[in-house]
């Protein structure tokens, strides 16, 4: 049987972060989105070289920064212009239980005019989740109408 291009359960684009302690973040990953590690490869001092875990059916990948080889954090760097977008049941929930892991809140959960009810976060580890729940589909001609209706800044 011939070897598939793309690993059976994995999706095209698979985000790979990297982590200033990896086996933190993995923990955070745990109580705040539920995931299940599949993989872990230790490295020297007990870094992790290589991880993956699955969030819902989206697997990720992280593992330990590594200056010597131009990996760093988001702490590191001062920051992440990267964002992950998590689509879940019930965000209000899932929310409350990434805050409480030690996501920090960047902007509350709220109804949005595109159809999702959302919120963003920073995990401790510096990276930005977006979670929201799809709760009406908008046609673009209405989302044009909703955007132009929003108070401007």
């Amino acid at each position: 049987m011939p070897v598939k291009p793309i690993p059976e359960g994995y999706h095209s684009v698979t985000p790979y972060l990297i982590c200033k302690n990896a086996a933190k973040a993995i923990d955070f990953y745990k109580a705040a989105f539920g995931a299940k590690e599949t993989v872990r490869m230790p490295g020297p001092g007990g870094k992790v070289m290589h991880a993956e875990l699955l969030i819902g059916n989206s697997y990720i990948m992280l593992a330990d920064e590594a200056p010597e080889r131009d990996s760093r954090s988001p702490e590191s760097i001062g920051g992440t212009p990267v964002g992950f977008m998590i689509y879940v049941p019930d965000v209000d929930a899932q929310f409350k239980q990434a805050v409480a892991a030690g996501g920090k809140v960047v902007m509350p959960v709220t109804d949005q005019f595109y159809g999702d009810r959302s919120g963003t976060l920073v995990d401790p580890s510096g990276h930005k989740w977006t979670i929201g729940t799809h709760k009406e589909d908008v046609s673009p001609e209405e989302m044009q109408r909703r955007m132009a209706a929003m108070p401007k800044p």
